[in-house]
């Protein structure tokens, strides 16, 4: 790999940088339960959820301080996985194509499959993250 590929792969702007793309997702969504309360009050209703205030609440507390963790690189695979559970949550509670049929299976299917990959992308961040910390451990010792 070229020296000025692996500065920037190293360099605490660019894992900042990635770290933030991932969240502006559940920041937005997080923002929005708060902002936009009526709204996601009819979100959580038409979910089957209730009482729909404990559930906005809770949603909103994870995206946020999940969001967060992440960000500032506190308890990274906290902040990862507790972000990435409520995306699986979300999946099984709300997009549920294996009981819809036609264009409504569809797209439940279709966000299904952006949680998961999304899924995926968190898993990746706190493998970056504890790998990172190991490199720049062993750096700072020699």
């Amino acid at each position: 790999m070229p020296s000025v590929i692996a500065k920037i792969l190293e360099s605490n702007t660019l894992w900042i940088i990635a770290r933030l793309l991932i969240l502006i997702l559940f920041i937005s969504s997080g923002l929005a339960k708060v902002f936009d309360y009526e709204n996601s009050l009819a979100e959580m209703r038409a979910a089957g959820l209730h009482p729909d205030w404990f559930f906005n609440i809770a949603s909103a507390f994870v995206l946020l301080v999940g969001s967060l963790l992440v960000l500032f690189n506190r308890l990274l695979w906290l902040g990862t996985g507790a972000l990435a559970v409520f995306l699986f949550l979300t999946i099984v509670i709300v997009h549920t194509f294996w009981s819809y049929t036609g264009e409504e299976a569809k797209l439940a299917m279709f966000w299904a499959i952006e949680h998961t990959s999304v899924i995926g992308g968190l898993m990746a961040v706190a493998i970056a993250g504890h790998f990172r910390d190991l490199y720049f451990a062993v750096k700072a010792q020699k």
